[in-house]
């Protein structure tokens, strides 16, 4: 294994264990299956889909994995911050800053896959005082932004 992919481990292994520690701040459990999903999530350069980590997760536990079970796993660890969901590609990322309400901008590469998460808070406050003149309530906001990142811009 070359020391680019050591690296990924080494980082999807942190992310892990920062949420694992998140989780037992808060009080909420993560349970193997969702340790593992998040061990993926964290481990891909790109966003996966939940089919892409059904399959997946069927191949390293030898058995067909229902999707229901990680449709929820999903759930849980969007609704906790840990991952962020890419609406526009009903799939499925590593959040930056575990824990956090994502209220950011979603810049995804249209070449490699690769998502990074913005936070504006000028952005914020206008998106806010738009929906309030409007009498609108945001439930949710993500604003996501396709384009070309600075490595495959370079490369």
């Amino acid at each position: 294994m070359g020391q680019g992919s050591d690296w990924v481990e080494v980082d999807r292994d942190n992310r892990v264990r920062r949420v694992e520690a998140l989780c037992g701040e808060r009080g909420v459990q993560l349970t193997a299956l969702r340790r593992q999903v998040m061990g993926l999530v964290a481990g891909s350069a790109a966003p996966l889909t939940a089919y892409a980590l059904i399959d997946e997760l069927a191949r390293l536990q030898g058995r067909p994995v229902a999707p229901p079970t990680v449709y929820r796993t999903l759930d849980f660890l969007v609704e906790n911050g840990f991952v962020i969901k890419v609406e526009s590609r009903n799939a499925f990322a590593i959040c930056d800053r575990p824990g956090h309400h994502h209220h950011g901008i979603l810049l995804i590469c249209t070449r490699c896959g690769t998502t990074d998460e913005v936070d504006d808070h000028d952005l914020d406050a206008a998106l806010s005082r738009r929906a309030s003149a409007s009498d609108f309530k945001i439930d949710k906001q993500m604003v996501e932004l396709e384009g070309v990142c600075g490595r495959c811009l370079a490369g």
